[in-house]
């Protein structure tokens, strides 16, 4: 199975948006990556639901919206999930993380959990039922165009070994963070599935954004190396 792209939109061009989703329907992006940032959890603001649903009109790629906030189960209503959208939510910002994730699928989204790079896979080994997909930040969150974490390669091996010794090898892993060309090859040896490129690979200033999208599919194109 090839790896799959998810567009971080909060590095498109919102002056030329249109033409943005055009050429990320053509190169046949698989998701379009929404930032919720609420200033508490991470030091920053970013996207929020009347943009999206502006944005929802004029595409069909189904949405990847990561919920970068505190008690993210008290703001679920403000967004129009969809059918087929991928949702994380980050371990460490709910007491009651298996209720929310439950709650996702009901939505018809597929439920993921976010762990930041000091919280342990391990952290999340009781609700591996209840998960579709692992984020894995390779950054601390909060700003684009940081770079990677050195050790954040060792940590996507480690989670694919987690998930395959637990039993649990359709559980894909995601990748946020610094996912350059470069770094894409990489994560993709060590066990990364879907790759959230932005400033670093996709949304770049010396290539379009379909030349950039089809380079980064040569980067994850092949198998896992673990």
């Amino acid at each position: 199975m090839a790896g799959e792209l998810s567009a971080s939109m909060m590095c498109a061009n919102f002056l030329d948006l249109q033409n943005n989703l055009k050429e990320l329907q053509a190169a046949e992006i698989e998701y379009l990556h929404f930032d919720i940032m609420d200033g508490q959890f991470v030091p920053n603001y970013t996207l929020g639901p009347c943009v999206m649903d502006q944005i929802r009109e004029q595409t069909d790629i189904p949405f990847d919206i990561h919920l970068m906030v505190e008690r993210p189960e008290d703001k679920m209503n403000f967004f129009n999930i969809q059918q087929g959208d991928l949702v994380s939510v980050h371990y460490e910002t709910t007491y009651h993380l298996q209720r929310l994730l439950e709650r996702i699928r009901k939505m018809g989204a597929c439920p993921g959990v976010a762990i930041n790079p000091a919280t342990p896979v391990t952290s999340i080994t009781e609700i591996l039922d209840d998960v579709d997909f692992i984020l894995i930040m390779t950054v601390n969150p909060g700003f684009a165009g940081q770079k990677m974490i050195p050790y954040s390669l060792n940590k996507i091996a480690k989670t694919k070994w987690f998930l395959l010794d637990h039993g649990y090898p359709n559980i894909k892993i995601q990748v946020d963070g610094n996912v350059s060309f470069e770094n894409s090859r990489h994560m993709r040896d060590a066990g990364a599935d879907i790759f959230v490129v932005g400033s670093s690979g996709l949304f770049m200033k010396n290539m379009t954004i379909y030349n950039a999208a089809m380079e980064m599919r040569k980067c994850i194109s092949h198998e896992y190396k673990i």
